[in-house]
């Protein structure tokens, strides 16, 4: 019962031709590839647009240090002053 036997699909087939009309099959057949191919193509430039947006935001975006000071890091990696800031607005015990 899970699967359908020739007799099933032949039946299946008439019952399409006699809804549709031999005439109209081939036109239904035509506008339902270009459909396909619309869809696929829009897929494919979904894709692109996406890996760009990924791409630039996997580049690192340079912060200018302002003229004459030099970024001092601390151990953790985090520049001086924004380390002094999380400290300052940490909440208390």
């Amino acid at each position: 019962m899970g699967s359908l036997s020739p007799w099933h699909w032949a039946i299946l087939a008439v019952v399409v031709v006699l809804l549709f009309g031999a005439k109209r099959l081939p036109d239904a057949a035509r506008s339902l590839g270009k459909s396909m191919r619309i869809f696929k193509s829009e897929l494919r430039e979904m894709q692109t647009e996406n890996e760009v947006e990924v791409s630039a935001l996997e580049t690192p975006i340079p912060t200018p240090t302002p003229a004459g000071q030099s970024a001092v890091v601390d151990r953790s990696g985090v520049p001086k002053g924004v380390a002094d800031l999380a400290r300052q607005h940490r909440p208390g015990p």
